[in-house]
């Protein structure tokens, strides 16, 4: 896809180009020539010219009604010598004439020296052209430079035209993961390239396709691959650059993208992060919310309702990853048609997202890429297009020429718990307290099927907060899950202060993340899931909640009366301690477990692979 050619320097460009220049000549020519610019008669009191005259002072004299300029006698004999020209104002004097014809000076009525019309005319007309010329420059640069009509161009569309080249054409092969997406699509490719076949038929095409799904998604390359296969020109164009702090302009601009879309039908319009535009009106701000933006989409529901003139063909697609706040009117049928679900890809679209960012880099030959898609659970197409980048430069600054699995390796941990703090130095205490806490929740949740397998121990620092991490990686993608698998997830979050309590007999402020986890965990059994015999299946969450493969934030609870949030918290606490008690009972019964393993953790600080594993086989369950 290539950029369209910028259009030619507009009249107004010219001008302010013509000021600048006339400007910047004037400031050379005050430098080289200044007498030019400079008034060089001098004024002095009328008092002092009649004792200048009296004394014979003065040569010759230029009476006029408003002023009087004189010329000072000099010494012949000097070389050199420049004439002293004074002026004075007049005043009523009757006996003037015959003072300066005693004094034998020469006087009339012409002057003695040309003013310097030139340079009062300059100092007039120049400092204006010096301001008219930089507000020009610095409006026509915030305005948008380059642009056709120069300060106008507020009201001008900011989107970036691409037409079609092969060299550089992205088209479905580039997009993985996503296959559902892409089938949905290919029917608007196809009434692109040939119209005639559904036309014909009765079917109408939809005006507006909007993908939806998380941030990372690809939702973006994915318009860029229908323009490309359909190979048809793309204006692309984010939702925030339609608004401006002038109100009306939005609008404008979203009647100048049109106008230029119709010029090209067929085409396709892409609007990027749309709900920057299309909020609801409904749940605005005070007093009706933005008008500014309200505006901007009142115009854009317009020209969706009344674009499709004649052979006129424009499609406009969108994307975002917040459809809950759009406004109704966007999606009803008629402009957005049609949504598209561009999700987090499975593990075989992983793996294919994997395939095609790993072609552009040395890879290994023992390179397992499925092991690597297993991994990586919920990761999106940016996460695993960074992901590579990372393993990539892992490599590189090993001084590797192939980039290996161990590498990897790194990266996903890099990614999913954060920097190693190695410079992070922990005390000896400090350290046996990790150790004791990592293996703790390493021996649960290798008992716990509700959890993935444990696939490293280490106390080596990583991120901000973490001391040390155990790494769970699961065997499988998953999408539902029961009861008795949250209570053991819960179960193994309370692993390691469990751990602390059996050989410490103590507890420390290390627990504090998995305790919040923990606890929100089993609020939403209560609250979203339903998962209680007291309460029954209700749901007492105020807001939306994804599944707890997702974002899994907390929401506040809707109104509900004492008595049922008391009977909330009563149930929160009791699945907690539950767990807590199970966490208790495995670790007690694998004690001896429990200690070897952390001795060994405390002399090589990382255990992983076929060594872990042999520890953990050894486990019982109570």
């Amino acid at each position: 896809m290539g950029v369209k050619d910028k259009p030619p320097v507009s009249r107004s460009r010219l001008i302010a180009n013509i000021v600048l220049l006339v400007s910047a000549l004037y400031l050379i020519s005050t430098l080289l020539f200044p007498q030019w610019y400079s008034n060089p008669i001098p004024q002095v009191p009328y008092s002092l010219f009649i004792d200048q005259v009296d004394d014979g002072e003065v040569a010759r004299a230029s009476v006029g009604q408003d002023q009087i300029t004189y010329e000072l006698k000099t010494d012949k004999t000097e070389e050199n010598e420049s004439a002293i020209i004074l002026r004075t104002n007049p005043v009523l004097d009757l006996e003037l004439p015959k003072r300066l014809e005693a004094q034998g000076v020469e006087f009339a009525a012409a002057p003695l020296a040309k003013n310097n019309w030139l340079g009062s005319i300059l100092s007039w007309v120049i400092p204006p052209l010096i301001f008219v010329g930089i507000w020009q420059f610095f409006i026509s640069r915030s305005m948008g430079t380059g642009g056709p009509q120069g300060a106008l161009s507020i009201t001008k569309s900011k989107a970036k035209v691409y037409v079609e080249e092969e060299s550089t054409k992205t088209t479905f092969d580039d997009v993985a993961g996503v296959e559902e997406a892409k089938t949905e699509l290919t029917e608007i490719v196809e009434f692109l390239q040939s119209p005639q076949r559904f036309t014909e038929i009765g079917a109408r095409i939809p005006k507006g396709v909007l993908l939806v799904g998380p941030p990372g998604t690809g939702k973006t390359l994915m318009a860029k691959a229908v323009a490309g296969e359909a190979k048809v020109p793309f204006f692309s164009i984010s939702g925030s650059e339609f608004v401006e702090l002038f109100v009306g302009a939005g609008a404008a601009r979203v009647r100048d993208l049109f106008e230029q879309a119709k010029k090209k039908a067929p085409c396709i319009i892409f609007i990027d992060e749309l709900d920057a535009i299309g909020k609801s009106r409904a749940s605005g701000g005070f007093a009706g919310g933005n008008d500014e933006r309200e505006q901007t989409l009142n115009q854009l529901l317009t020209e969706m309702d009344g674009f499709a003139v004649g052979d006129s063909t424009v499609i406009v697609l969108a994307a975002t990853n917040r459809p809950e706040t759009l406004d109704q009117a966007l999606l009803r049928p008629g402009r957005f048609d049609r949504q598209v679900l561009v999700d987090r890809p499975d593990l075989a679209g992983r793996l294919k997202i994997l395939e095609i960012y790993a072609a552009k880099v040395k890879l290994d030959t023992e390179i397992k890429l499925k092991e690597i898609a297993t991994r990586t659970p919920g990761f999106a197409g940016a996460d695993l297009a960074n992901l590579v980048n990372e393993a990539a430069l892992l490599a590189a600054r090993n001084r590797q020429e192939k980039v290996t699995q161990g590498d990897f390796n790194e990266a996903i941990e890099r990614v999913v718990a954060g920097l190693e703090k190695k410079s992070r130095v922990l005390s000896d205490k400090e350290k046996k307290i990790v150790a004791y806490h990592e293996v703790g929740h390493a021996l649960v949740g290798a008992l716990m099927p509700g959890g993935g397998k444990v696939a490293k121990i280490s106390i080596v620092p990583r991120g901000m907060a973490a001391l040390g991490y155990t790494l769970q990686m699961p065997t499988e993608d998953r999408f539902l899950m029961s009861e008795s698998e949250l209570r053991d997830q819960i179960a193994t979050l309370l692993g390691g202060r469990a751990a602390e309590e059996i050989i410490f007999n103590s507890i420390t402020t290390g627990a504090s993340n998995d305790l919040q986890r923990a606890t929100d965990l089993a609020e939403r059994m209560v609250t979203t899931y339903g998962m209680s015999k007291v309460l029954g299946p209700l749901a007492y969450d105020k807001g939306q909640q994804n599944t707890f493969l997702g974002d899994g934030g907390m929401n506040p609870r809707r109104m509900v009366s004492d008595e049922t949030a008391k009977a909330i918290d009563v149930e929160v606490k009791d699945i907690v301690e539950t767990a807590h008690q199970q966490a208790l009972d495995i670790l007690n019964n694998n004690r001896d477990l429990l200690e070897a393993i952390s001795q060994q953790i405390l002399e090589v600080e990382v255990i992983e692979g076929s060594k872990l594993q042999d520890f953990l086989n050894q486990a019982q369950v109570p």
